[in-house]
């Protein structure tokens, strides 16, 4: 059994419950409303003879549409499936020293699933008691930085004057900014990318485009940098990116003005849950994504959150000291959110 000294052990990361049943499902912050209609009139026209092909490797037709989109240059742009996979192209091409990568102690879980995977040191920064990012944190010696923005589970964003002193104070590392939230209220780091060479933006279409099955993600940033991702890529898997992911994924781009309508309801829905929520003994975040982070005054969040799971609807609980007391609701349709505001009423009664 000599073997087993030779596997790698990690912890994996957890995503959130995908029940199979009829649910509201409010745990893994897809978006509530259905795909473009562009897309769909453009997936009746996909000729399924052409998957016996592989697609192109650089996905040329995704990439140019989202260069002319950003309005930067093909070589400005890297597509991926999903941002995690972007992401974890990131942290194997970009954190390769000795030096620890910094990122926050409450953020996206799959960070520490990385560093542990690629065996890169790490130093989680604590956020403090208002869950934000300390800035002077990350004016020390590194190999790397990555914050999300807006972060999760929190939601919280950072002001592009806190992120921009941060990239420009650490010109010798590469400094991700990970916006997977950011359509929901946020402002982009993107036109910094013309101004900082180590910076890096990474988006998705997972949340505001309301493709997560489709696995969409890309990140923005100068030619050196993308083109050492492409590098990795191509040593490590050349045909990443499907052809229907491509095709549709271009596709969605050309319907702005569903996506503005689409990420706005759901904006406005969040505000108006947020202040149901407050009504009932809620203290919430000041929320910039597609979720709420909230914690009750003396109902405990693992007891909500078992409760309403008894009752077909799923949110998200984490058992971590931090944030063991607060729950990340995925904002929904209002007809979910009354249901969920109508459950949580009995629950406290």
């Amino acid at each position: 059994m000599g073997f087993r000294k030779n596997i790698r052990r990690v912890t994996p990361y957890v995503p959130g419950e995908q029940p199979q049943e009829k649910v509201i499902k409010l745990n893994t912050n897809e978006n509530p409303y259905p795909p473009s209609k562009k897309v769909q009139e453009t997936l009746a026209g996909l000729n399924p003879a052409k998957l016996r092909l592989y697609p192109d490797p650089a996905a040329t037709k995704l990439v140019t549409a989202l260069a002319d989109y950003y309005g930067v240059s093909q070589e400005e742009v890297f597509a991926g499936v999903g941002s995690d996979d972007v992401l974890a192209m990131c942290f194997l091409t970009f954190f390769n020293g000795e030096k620890p990568v910094l990122f926050p102690d409450v953020t996206y879980s799959f960070y520490k699933v990385w560093v542990e995977l690629f065996k890169i040191p790490f130093s989680c920064q604590p956020v403090d008691e208002n869950f934000k990012i300390v800035k002077t944190d990350y004016f020390t010696p590194n190999g790397g930085i990555i914050i999300p923005n807006p972060n999760a589970p929190t939601g919280i964003f950072e002001s592009l004057t806190v992120i921009e002193e941060i990239v420009a104070g650490n010109p010798d590392s590469v400094v991700i900014i990970d916006e997977a939230y950011i359509d929901f209220g946020g402002e982009s780091a993107l036109p910094l990318i013309k101004k900082y060479p180590n910076l890096l933006v990474v988006q998705t279409y997972s949340k505001s485009r309301s493709l997560a099955g489709l696995r969409v993600g890309y990140a923005l940033g100068n030619k050196e940098l993308i083109k050492a991702l492409n590098d990795v890529k191509y040593s490590y898997n050349s045909y990443t990116m499907n052809e229907y992911a491509i095709e549709l994924g271009t596709a969605v781009l050309k319907d702005e003005a569903y996506f503005k309508e689409s990420t706005g309801q759901i904006m406005e829905t969040r505000e108006w849950a947020k202040e149901a929520l407050e009504e009932k003994g809620f203290t919430c975040l000041d929320s910039r994504a597609n979720f709420i982070f909230a914690k009750h005054e003396r109902v405990p969040a693992k007891e909500i959150f078992e409760k309403l799971k008894e009752k077909g609807i799923y949110v998200r609980f984490w058992n971590d000291e931090r944030i063991k007391d607060y729950l990340r609701i995925t904002v929904g349709m209002r007809v979910e959110m009354e249901k969920l505001l109508a459950e949580i009423e009995g629950i406290l009664a």
